[in-house]
C-alpha cells in the first residue's frame, strides 16, 4: 500500500481535499492498487457537505468561518460541517475493488472498530457510535466515554473504487466548540457543543496516536512511502474549484 505523508506544499486547502477526489479516481481506473494519505492540516478549515450549500444559512455560515479564520471549504463525501485546525490527523483511504459498493456498511464497521482500538490504545475509552447532538452526526463516529466525539468517518464509493476518509480531533476544541455552535445555529442545524472533544483532552498525544494508527493499518498491509505523482496531482488541480466555498 502506498504510504503519502504530509501536506501538499502549496498552500491550498482545497487541493488537499481534491487529492483525495482524485485518488479514489485514479483507483477506480486501476492506476492506483491501493494508498493510504495521512496529513496535518497545514491551515484552520470548515467543511461543508453538498447538502448544506442548498440551505438558506449557508452564505452567513461561510462568512462566519472566514471571520473566524477558517478556510470554508467543500466535501466530496457526505456529512455535515466539521471544522479542525493543525491539530487534527485527516486519513483517506482509498482502493481499487470491484463491486465497491456492495461494501461500504462493512467497511464502516471494520475501520470504526480498528479508529477505536487505536484510541484505546492511547488509554482512551473510546466506543463506536453517534453521541447525540454531535456535529455532522453519524452511527459510525467515534467517540469518547459515550460523550464527545473524537473521530468521524465518511466513504465515497465510485466504480471499482472506494475512498473512506476518516478525522481525528487531536486537539484545539474549546476552538472549535464556539465556531462550530455558531454556524450550526446558521444553518438551523440541532448540535449540542458539549459533544466536540479532542485526543489531548482525553489524555491521548497526537503524536502517539499517529503512530498507532500507522501501525494498525501496517498490521495488515506493507507501508510503501511514496509521493504523489504528477497524474493525481494534475486531477486534483482540476477538481479543487469544486472543494471551494
Amino acid at each position: 500500500m502506498r504510504l503519502y505523508s504530509g501536506p501538499i506544499d502549496e498552500g491550498d486547502e482545497a487541493l488537499e481535499l481534491a487529492a483525495a477526489h482524485a485518488l479514489v479516481r485514479r483507483a477506480s481506473e486501476g492506476g492506483v492498487g491501493e494508498a493510504l494519505r495521512v496529513y496535518r492540516p497545514a491551515a484552520p478549515v470548515v467543511v461543508f457537505g453538498r447538502r448544506d450549500t442548498r440551505l438558506a444559512g449557508f452564505g452567513a455560515a461561510v462568512g462566519a468561518a472566514r471571520d473566524a479564520g477558517f478556510v470554508p471549504l467543500i466535501r466530496a463525501v457526505g456529512g455535515r460541517p466539521v471544522a479542525y485546525t493543525s491539530a487534527a490527523l485527516v486519513v483517506d483511504h482509498v482502493r481499487y475493488e470491484e463491486l465497491a459498493p456492495e461494501g461500504m456498511q462493512a467497511r464502516f464497521e471494520y475501520y470504526g472498530e480498528l479508529y477505536a482500538g487505536v484510541l484505546r490504545g492511547a488509554g482512551i475509552d473510546a466506543r463506536v457510535g453517534e453521541v447525540p447532538g454531535e456535529y455532522c452526526p453519524g452511527a459510525h463516529s467515534i467517540n469518547a466515554r459515550g460523550a464527545v466525539k473524537l473521530v468521524g468517518t465518511g466513504q465515497r464509493v465510485i466504480r471499482n473504487g472506494w475512498l473512506f476518509s476518516a478525522l481525528v480531533v487531536l486537539g484545539d476544541d474549546d476552538v472549535l466548540r464556539p465556531l462550530l455552535s455558531e454556524i450550526y445555529r446558521l444553518l438551523e442545524l440541532p448540535f449540542d457543543p458539549a459533544t466536540v472533544g479532542s485526543v489531548t483532552t482525553e489524555g491521548g498525544t497526537a503524536d502517539g496516536v499517529e503512530k498507532r494508527l500507522l501501525a494498525a493499518y501496517a498490521r495488515s498491509a506493507v507501508l510503501e512511502p511514496a509521493v504523489l505523482d504528477d497524474a493525481t496531482l494534475t486531477i486534483a488541480r482540476e477538481l479543487a474549484p469544486d472543494h471551494r466555498a
